[in-house]
This record gives C-alpha cells, structure tokens and sequence, in this order.
C-alpha cells in the first residue's frame, strides 16, 4: 500500500481549497484527490485540510478532516499538528498565494515549517516578474516543500532561471482533465436549446481581466455573417469579487451586448456547474473562446478542459496558452483585438474541414492529462519523495512545535455604507468621500428617506438590522417635530442641537411621505403606532403649505398611509385640497413648450406627476392622471440627451424657461424621483414605454450619463453625489445613497411585472469601468 503500509488510516493530506467553495482550485483539489484514491484503489489514499475564507466555512464531505481559517495564523500551526499526529505519509499543497493568509500567502510556511512528513507543492502560479514579497515567500515555499509539480513547461522555466530552483526538485505534470469522447457538437446542443445554432462558448468564473468584453465587442460583426450564432458566457462570478464589487463586472457584459445590440445572441450562465454538465456544455461549442488579458497566466484549467473536449479554441496569447495551442491546436489573437477573435471565429465558422482537423489535434494532444494519467503522475513522484527526500524535517519537539432578471445588470442590495453613515441618533448628512462627516450633523429630510428605504427593504430582506435602523429614523422625526408650532425641525448639529425651530415646508412634506410609509409598512405595532401619531399631528398643517413640492411629499405620503387606513376622512380631505392645488399650478403655468407649475426646474421634479399619479387614480380623477403623465413625457424629454441617456437638469443654475438649462451638477435625487414617476405611471397605464424609461433613469446611476461615469459604488454600497463637469463627485452623502438604494428597490419591483418589456435604451458608446482584481489564475 502507498505510503503509509497496510492499515486504513489516511496516507496524503492535500491543503488547498475545496468543494463546495466556488474556486477553481477547490474543483482540481477535489479531481486530484478522487483520481489519486481511484488509482490506489484505496478511498482512504487522501483526506484534505480546507482553506476557510468564511467564518462558518461550508459544508463539506467526510474527505475534510481539518479546517484552517484563512487568515488566522495559530490554525496553521494546529493543522500541522493534526497532520503530524494523524501520521499521515505526506503532505500535497494546492498553491494559489491568494487562498493563504500573510503577505503574499505566508501563513501557509508555519505549516510547512512544522510538519514532519515529505511535501509536495502544486503551484498553480508561477509569476516572472514577482514582487519582493511574492519573490521570498516562493523562495521559502520551494525550500520548504521535496518536490514543486507544475502544469506548464514554461513554469520549469520560470522556476529555474527567476527563482533558481534545480532542475531534480521540479515535476511537469498536466492540468488534470475529464475523459470525455470526441463527438460532433451538435449531439449535445438539443440539450441546451440551441440545436440548430453555431455555439461560442466561455466558461469559468467571472472576474475582470477576461476580457470577455473582448469577445462581446466582436459579436456585431460575427452575427452578421452567423446570425444563428449564440455566446454562451457559463459560470458565476467569483465569490471574492462578488463580495466586495458584487454583480458590476456582469453587469458591465449585460450593458455592452444591449448598446451593441447582440444581446439576444448572448446567453449568461450565471452558476457554478457540475462537471457532467461542464462537458455537455464544452460538448455543444463549436468554438471556444478564452479572451484573458493577463498575459503571464501561466496555467488556466479552462482552457485545458476545452482542448480536452476536442474544441476549436480562439485564445490571446497568454503563456499557457501559447503552450498549450502550439502546432496548429488552436488560433491565438492579440490582446484587447476585437476584430481579431471575430477575423478568427468567422474563419473557423466557414471552413468546417480546417476546424475540424484542429479538434482533433488538439483532443489527441490532451490524452496524457485525463485525471486517470494525471493521478499516475503524482503517484510516481509521491513515491520517489518517500524514497528520496530533500528537506531535512526535525521532529516538532526540536523545533519548538505548538502542538499541545427581467430587469438584468441590477446589483445587489448592499447596506455597508447606509449603515457606516447612521449612528444612534440618525443618519449624518454628508460624508468626506465614504466617511461620515460630523460637522454638517443630520437632518430631517435625510432621515426620513431612511426611514422609508429601511422598511422598504426589510420588507424585501427579512432583515431585523433594518427594523433597528428603522427605529432610529422613526426617532429622530419624533424629536425633530415640534408641537408648538406643528412643523418639523430640519437640521440638528452633531451635538443634538436643533438649529432652527421650524425646517423648510419640503422637509415637513418628506417627513409626512416617511411617516405614510411606515404607517403602512411598519413590522410592529408599536413603529406603526408611533408613526400614525405623529402622522395625525402633523398632517393639517400642510393644508397651509405653499410649495408644490412639500405638496406633492405629502400626497404620496397620504397615498402610502391611505392603503392601510382608507377610511379616514380627514387624510383624504387633505388629499383632495392638495392634490387640486398642485393640479391647478400645472394647469395655470401650462404652456406649449412648458408643462410645469413652476418657471423654472429645480430638483426631485419627478415628485410632482408621481404624486398627481397617485392622487387622480385614487380619486377617479382622469384629468389628474393625464396631467401627470403629460408633465412626465415632457420632463423625460427635457432631460433625456441626443444619445438616449438621461441628463437631468443641474443644480447649478437649474432650468428657467427663458434660459439654457445647467448641465452640471446632476444629482441623484433628480433620476430617484424620475424613475418612481415613471414606475407609477406604468401602474396607471401599462404602457411598457414607461418600464423603458424607468430603466433608463435607472442606469444612469451605473454609467449611463453624459459623462459615461458609475455613481454608484459597488464596494461600499453608496452612492457619490453627483455628476460634475470635470468628473463625479466622490463624496457619498445621505442624500445620494438613499436616492440610490431607493432607486434599487424601485427597480427591483418590476421585475415581475417587465418580463415583456421592450429593450433598453441605445446610448452611443459603452460605460468605461476602472476594475482591478487580483485573483488567482484558476480561481
């Protein structure tokens, strides 16, 4: 028996990441360690220590037999007490640096430092030009470890001439691929349904630097000349890019192919697939496509899994790539080029007979990697490490060893910077960039948008952290009201000091839309009461209001609070004065080319149709409706650019009917409120058009602009305040982070009812992202 004589117990431990974690390196751990046990006949050959990145790890088979937590030292030291004490014969790493804690991995040489038995380290990178950091962990990684298995000849090279490592103490063995047999694609196309379809095929996890954009960008032309051809774009996106920038590479993908107008010939896959289905997938491919921009990657486990399958494969020119693809196995383009993949493709595409003598060249050439001859491999060198060491291990007590959509491209609700902005009194105002900035302390109007956006969401999450945070804006509109003159304080300094004793009439009428909401969506009877108090204090003083926003505020908060109490005379009474009142300005100040109550366009414009909306439906009132909708044509015409994206009007100088209209600053509060308007006035007509135009302001907070500049913030779940003429405003205020979390949440509930909706406005150019990632190769 290997290793370890005739008994039972486990004879490898293998570290490295493992199934179900969604890496690249976790699924070649797991077909090593099923191969290696296969061959020895023996399913207890291997057991594996697991590289935690989550607190509560997950839920693995009964092959893990230790957890390590990624980033806490002491549980390195431990895992190598385990494995001296389990006695196990050796120790095989799965090296990634980025899956080990310390610089550069380092965590991981406490380990290996302290075990007693033979190791054998797999390096799935093997970098050029490493930094200093990188440099000294691979040395002490190779001085630490019998034998390094690489996957790729130029890695020997690299190894020996970079790190200086001899030539004995290094092994080639391929990337390990599935034993699948070589058949025409189209037996497995019915499977996915696109039998009768040419089929471009990228599979792996998503992360910037794939360049998959690349591929995207030469669809135009390939569909022309194919126009039954689908791109299949197969795997999630990595979990520690989801984490900290969530879905925005997706989405970025999703965006392009819908300005191009190839969305209809790319299908997202967005899921981690089981090997069985990989290869019908990788069986279905006519081509191939592996568009990575990082030129040095020096193995990809996606690539060797396609050639493996006998696919015609279209590659930039990456180290493992010119290896691999060598000898007519396979078409290289240049990084970045478009044109090229598309030059290739189409080639390939018309000259079947060309296409076919390449697959089988390369299905042939992979013979030697099929995870039965891979396992063999690593079996030959675990023996001749157990007969021929080269580090000198000393017994741990020498050493002083511790042992005692529908609605696509739409991110993820994140509250990471909501909830970095609130305190125990509410929520602060502004913020320096992404911290809290307490010199402007907080304000009315603030919290009660956060108020209305935390029961929104809890209603969406189940979250309880929302109800808490709800409560603290609750609070502060009970402390902010005044009952000696029935109006709402609007600005208090960070030391709790109210510094007026009555806000603006737009503060008060934001306070009443919160308080309707929470009278209506409250998750407690005790919030609803609270809420319904203050709402009843408060109401009739509006009656007294002169501004038309303040009006419009009210009205949609009467309208939420009216869902739940319809029967109170008094709020309806309300709801018809205003309502009149603000009908009667539009009607007054109606001109051919001006369908306002005002002169002059100021911000939150798209408040005022919402609440006509809302408030003519509710009151069978047609004239209302068609006013709103009217006005909201009109303002969506005013602020929609040549090239289909919305351009509000800024707030530097505003819009005056007999002036230019400011371009600059665009703010969020200005697309939040168009984009509810227009989701209202789909519920009042059903007309899709609305949907569309709902999108578009939508989209504006992701880079659909002018300027073609994100404002939302994918890291931390803020939103930056507005668009500026030299670029974006990099604060991420209360104000612009709840319009944007609103505006999410609004945009979240079409996706029921859109599934038919039209596509989404062209603009003239794609959204530039600025995205670094590090992520391993295979990860």
């Amino acid at each position: 028996m290997l290793l370890t004589g005739s008994d039972r117990r486990p004879r490898i431990a293998c570290v490295g990441t493992y199934l179900p974690r969604r890496c690249g390196i976790a699924t070649f751990t797991h077909d090593l360690c099923e191969s290696i046990c296969q061959e020895a006949n023996d399913p207890e050959t291997c057991h594996v220590v697991a590289m935690n990145d989550t607190p509560d790890g997950y839920a693995y088979t009964d092959r893990v037999r230790f957890e390590v937590r990624q980033e806490e030292l002491a549980d390195y030291r431990l895992a190598a007490d385990f494995i001296n004490i389990r006695k196990v014969g050796l120790l095989l790493v799965q090296h990634e640096y980025g899956i080990f804690g310390g610089v550069a991995g380092t965590h991981l040489l406490a380990m290996l430092n302290d075990v007693t038995v033979p190791v054998v380290t797999t390096m799935h990178t093997v970098l050029r030009d490493p930094s200093d950091e990188i440099f000294k962990a691979t040395i002490q990684l190779v001085d630490l470890s019998d034998r390094i298995v690489v996957m790729a000849h130029r890695a020997v090279e690299i190894l020996q001439e970079t790190y200086g490592v001899s030539p004995e103490k290094i092994e080639m063995i391929p990337h390990g691929i599935p034993d699948v047999p070589f058949v025409d694609p189209a037996v497995h196309k019915d499977k996915f349904g696109v039998e009768g379809r040419k089929v471009m095929l990228t599979f792996g996890l998503l992360s910037p630097g794939k360049g998959i954009e690349y591929a995207i960008r030469a669809l135009p032309q390939l569909v022309r000349e194919h126009p039954d051809l689908i791109y299949i774009v197969l795997g999630e996106t990595h979990p520690h890019i989801k984490k900290t920038r969530g879905e925005e590479y997706r989405h970025e993908l999703q965006r392009l192919a819908d300005e191009l107008g190839v969305l209809d010939h790319v299908l997202f896959q967005d899921r981690f697939v089981s090997l069985q289905e990989l290869c019908g997938f990788l069986g279905a491919a006519d081509i191939y496509v592996t568009p990575s921009l990082a030129e040095g990657q020096i193995v990809s486990g996606t690539l060797a899994y396609a050639l493996g399958a006998g696919s015609a494969v279209v590659s930039t020119p990456y180290s493992y790539a010119r290896e691999m693809l060598a000898d007519d196995r396979g078409r290289l383009v240049p990084f970045s080029d478009s044109a090229a993949i598309a030059k290739e493709v189409g080639w390939l595409l018309d000259h079947e007979p060309e296409c076919q003598a390449m697959r089988k060249k390369a299905y042939k050439f992979t013979r030697s990697a099929v995870w039965r001859e891979v396992a063999r491999a690593y079996l030959d060198v675990f023996r001749d490490v157990r007969d021929h060491p080269i580090v000198d291990r000393q017994p741990p007590f020498a050493k002083g060893s511790a042992a005692t959509s529908l609605v696509p491209a739409v991110p993820e609700l994140k509250l990471d910077h909501v909830c970095a902005m609130t305190d125990d009194v509410g929520i602060f105002q502004h913020a320096r960039f992404t911290i809290p900035n307490r010199d402007h302390g907080y304000c009315t109007d603030d919290n009660a948008r956060a108020l209305i956006f935390a029961l929104q969401a809890h209603r969406l999450t189940d979250l309880s952290e929302l109800v808490d945070m709800a409560k603290i804006y609750l609070s502060f509109l009970q402390h902010a009201f005044n009952a000696e003159n029935g109006r709402f304080r609007n600005f208090m300094s960070y030391d709790r000091r109210w510094l007026e004793e009555a806000g603006s009439e737009d503060a008060h009428g934001r306070a009443m839309w919160a308080l309707g909401f929470a009278v209506a969506d409250a998750p407690s009877v005790g919030m609803r009461a609270a809420a319904l108090d203050l709402f009843n204090r408060a109401l009739r003083t509006t009656e007294t209001f002169q501004a038309p926003r303040a009006w419009a505020f009210t009205l949609v908060g009467i309208d939420a609070y009216l869902r739940r109490y319809g029967g109170d005379s008094e709020a309806r009474r309300i709801r018809e004065t205003l309502a009149v009142r603000l009908f009667d300005k539009f009607h007054s100040n109606r001109a051919e080319n001006w369908i306002w109550p005002e002169d002059e366009l100021t911000y939150a414009n798209g408040k005022l149709p919402h609440a006509l909306l809302l408030a003519g439906q509710s009151m069978q009132r047609p004239e209302m409706v068609e006013m709103g909708l009217d006005s909201l044509r009109w303002l969506l015409g005013v602020k929609t650019a040549s090239n289909g994206v919305l351009s509000p009007v800024g707030n530097d100088g505003w819009y005056h009917r007999d002036r230019e209209k400011a371009q600059f600053d665009q703010q969020p509060i200005e697309s939040h409120a168009l984009l509810e308007a227009c989701i209202e006035a789909y519920n009042v007509s059903s007309e899709e058009q609305w949907l569309v135009e709902s999108r578009r302001c939508f989209d504006w907070f992701l880079g659909r602009n002018p300027l073609k500049k994100p404002l939302y913030d994918y890291e931390t779940g803020g939103c930056r305040d507005a668009l500026q003429p030299a670029g974006v405003n990099e604060n991420e205020g209360a104000e612009s982070t709840l319009a944007w979390l609103l505006s999410l949440l609004a945009i979240r509930s079409l996706e029921p009812a859109s599934a038919e909706a039209k596509p989404r406005p062209p603009v003239e150019a794609n959204v530039e992202a600025n995205v670094e990632a590090n992520v391993g190769a295979n990860c």
